[in-house]
C-alpha cells in the first residue's frame, strides 16, 4: 500500500481551502468597484461627457448616477433625510442646497483648488456648505418659424410676454419640480417685489399653455414648434440652436434671474473618501473645461472664449440683486403661493 505523503496533502488541502475561499471572497485585485452614488439636476447629454475625466482617472470607482430636475431632486433628498443614499450632490442649485443646509443634510467641505474658484459661485462661509461649477441664467427660445407663421411680436422684454397674441403660444417650467422654473420665479420678485411679481405672473398666466416639469424642456417644445416660445435657460436653448432647431434666444433687457449649479457633500456617519475625491475632481481644469463650451460663466476662468449665443459680457445679462440665500429661505412659500395661483395649467406628472 502507498504510504501518505502528510506533508503534501496539507499542501493540497491549503491550495484547495485558499482556492474556495476566493471564490466566496475576491481577493483584493478582483474586490469589486468602490461605489459612489451621486444626485445631479444636470442635463443627461451633459453628464458622460462631463464625467468622462473622472472615470478615467478612478477607474476602481462605480459612479451610480441619479438624475432629475432641481425641485424633485431637492424634494427627493428631504424626504430620504438621515437615510438618503446619495454621497454627493452634483449640479444642482445652490439655492436648493441652502435648503438641505438648512436641514442639516450637508457637510462642509472645501475641496482642492477652492481658492480658485469665483466668489459668486461659492458659499461664503469656511469651509464652504456647496461650491459652484457654472451659473444658469433665464433665457426666452423662440422658434423663428412658428413666430413669423403666426406674426408674432419680437420679443425683448418680459412685459413683450404679456402682449396678446402670445396667448396659448407659451410654454415655462414649474418652479416646485424645477430648478429654472425657480430662477425665473425668484428672479422676476427680485427685480420687481413680491408684490408686483405675483402681478406680473398672473398677467403671463393668461398666456401660459403649460407648466412642464423639467427647466430645458420649454426649450425643447419651443425647438420642436410645438410652441412658439419657451421660457428656459441659456444653455437649453443654444443647445437646440447647435442642433439646428429654428430658435432665437433672447436674454431679456432687464436682466435674467440666475442660480448657481454646485456642489455639495451629504452628511453621514461615514464619510467615503471617494466622494471628497469626486467634489475635487469637479472643480479640476479636466472637469472645468469639460463644461466650459456649454457655459458662459463657469467656476473657473480658464479662458476668455465666451460660448456662441450667450451675450459678450455675460455677466452684465445678470440680474445685479440674487439672494440665493432669501431665495432658499422663502423657498418653500413662493412654490406654495405659485402652485395655489398656477399648477391647473401643469402637465400631468409621469
Amino acid at each position: 500500500m502507498r504510504s501518505i505523503d502528510h506533508k503534501g496533502l496539507k499542501k493540497h488541502c491549503a491550495l484547495l481551502a485558499m482556492l474556495c475561499l476566493s471564490l466566496i471572497c475576491p481577493l483584493p485585485a478582483l474586490a469589486a468597484s468602490k461605489e459612489l452614488i451621486v444626485y445631479t439636476a444636470l442635463e443627461n447629454e451633459q453628464i458622460g461627457k462631463y464625467l468622462e475625466s473622472f472615470k478615467s482617472q478612478n477607474k476602481d470607482i462605480d459612479v451610480k448616477i441619479v438624475r432629475d430636475s432641481t425641485g424633485i431632486i431637492t424634494a427627493k433628498l428631504l424626504a430620504e433625510g438621515s437615510n438618503t443614499p446619495a454621497d454627493v450632490v452634483w449640479g444642482t442649485a445652490a439655492s436648493s442646497l441652502l435648503v438641505l443646509e438648512d436641514r442639516g443634510m450637508i457637510q462642509p467641505y472645501a475641496p482642492k483648488g477652492l481658492d480658485r474658484v469665483e466668489k459668486m459661485l461659492k458659499d461664503k462661509a469656511n469651509p464652504p456648505a456647496w461650491v459652484g461649477i457654472d451659473a444658469w441664467e433665464c433665457a426666452i427660445v423662440v422658434n423663428t418659424v412658428e413666430a413669423k407663421a403666426q406674426n408674432l411680436p419680437q420679443i425683448k422684454s418680459y412685459q413683450d410676454l404679456l402682449k396678446p397674441e402670445f396667448k396659448g403660444q407659451i410654454v415655462m417650467s414649474n418652479p416646485n419640480s424645477s430648478g429654472t422654473g425657480f430662477l425665473a420665479v425668484a428672479g422676476l420678485i427680485h427685480l420687481m417685489g413680491e408684490k408686483k411679481a405675483f402681478e406680473y405672473l398672473d398677467k403671463l398666466h393668461q398666456n401660459i399653455a403649460m407648466y412642464t416639469h423639467s427647466g430645458s424642456a420649454p426649450a425643447k417644445k419651443a425647438a420642436a414648434g410645438e410652441f412658439a416660445v419657451g421660457i428656459s435657460y441659456g444653455y437649453a436653448g443654444i443647445n437646440q440652436k447647435k442642433k439646428g432647431a429654428p430658435v432665437d434666444i433672447i436674454f431679456p433687457i432687464e436682466g435674467s434671474g440666475w442660480d448657481v449649479e454646485a456642489n455639495a457633500l451629504i452628511k453621514k456617519k461615514n464619510i467615503k473618501p471617494e466622494a471628497k475625491k469626486f467634489l475635487d475632481w469637479a472643480i479640476s481644469d479636466e472637469a472645468i473645461n469639460a463644461l466650459k463650451g456649454d457655459y458662459a460663466i463657469t467656476a473657473v476662468k480658464m479662458d476668455n472664449k465666451i460660448p456662441d449665443g450667450y451675450s459678450k459680457d455675460p455677466l452684465s445679462q445678470l440680474i445685479k440683486k440674487n439672494d440665493l440665500r432669501w431665495s432658499a429661505k422663502n423657498r418653500e412659500r413662493i412654490l406654495k403661493e405659485w402652485a395655489s395661483r398656477y399648477d391647473g395649467k401643469s402637465e400631468p406628472k409621469k
